[in-house]
């Protein structure tokens, strides 16, 4: 029997004695605690070679000392999170920490997912669209008071439909009669064409293109029978059962104007006053 045999640090005989090896070299429990135990987060004290030892974040501790800070349940096979460096197993930390989900009012479990929104928190499958419930979490939704909308959902429900094929305007248009149009559906009632963007009146509630309605509906002027439209040279003169426009409102002697002075009908003639003589 060899008298070599010694404990590393101590040298105290190892014949018969339990010890523990350190990179092959033997130690006696004693110095092997004493060199080499980590020392418990929990309690302070060292962690023996015979104890469960855990490790979590940078810290040591006995398996008996890993436990919730609060409600003190071990957390040794529990799902557990931290918070402020204290140990909470998931009821705590839902109890004391958690966001609560404004749909459902239940708090969010560590690991869950939770979307936010102007300052709400909601679980994924709590926040849907409040007409088809589809989530809307991955895609665009559109706020209205205290409830969100898919997109489809609220055009379907809110947005203005066209007054002639009564689909929805998703934007630009025209505005007629306090009633929206798509711009290719506001067509004049004589030639079809589009108004969007040109001169147009009205004749009762429908709409005419200046042609059209100069063709059908205006006064003719009785100098050069052309139309008195409003438009362009829309100012006119008007009396009796007769109209002419501004610039045609001419002495039929001497093509003077007559617009603002006195003037002397003569039948279908009008005379100034020098012409008249």
């Amino acid at each position: 029997m060899s008298d070599g045999f010694e404990c590393e640090n101590c040298k105290e005989s190892l014949y018969g004695r339990k010890y523990i090896k350190v990179d092959e070299v033997p130690h006696c429990v004693p110095c092997y605690d004493r060199l080499f135990a980590n020392i418990c987060q929990g309690c302070k004290e060292l962690i023996g070679h015979n104890s469960q030892e855990l490790y979590y974040d940078d810290h040591h501790y006995h398996e008996e000392c890993f436990r919730c800070s609060h409600c003190s349940r071990s957390l040794a096979n529990e799902t557990f999170t931290c918070q402020d460096e204290a140990l909470l197993c998931q009821d705590c930390f839902s109890t004391q920490f958690s966001a609560t989900c404004v749909s459902c009012n239940k708090t969010f479990m560590p690991g869950s997912r939770k979307l936010d929104y102007n300052g709400s928190t909601w679980h994924e499958e709590c926040f849907v669209c409040c007409v088809c419930k589809q989530s809307l979490g991955s895609q665009a939704f559109i706020p209205d008071k205290d409830e969100y909308y898919c997109v489809t959902c609220y055009e379907n429900r809110f947005a203005p439909r066209c007054s002639h094929c009564k689909q929805i305007l998703l934007q630009g248009g025209v505005m007629y009669q306090d009633e929206p149009w798509h711009r290719e559906c506001f067509l004049c009632t004589g030639c079809k064409t589009q108004l969007a963007g040109q001169p147009f009146t009205s004749q009762g509630d429908k709409p005419y293109c200046v042609k059209c309605f100069s063709n059908l509906y205006a006064q003719k002027c009785a100098a050069c029978n052309k139309p008195i439209t409003g438009f362009g040279d829309g100012k006119y003169v008007s009396f009796e059962e007769r109209q002419w426009h501004q610039s045609c409102f001419k002495c039929s002697g001497c093509s003077a104007s007559l617009v603002g002075v006195g003037f002397f009908p003569d039948g279908a003639q009008i005379h100034c006053k020098d012409c008249n003589k």
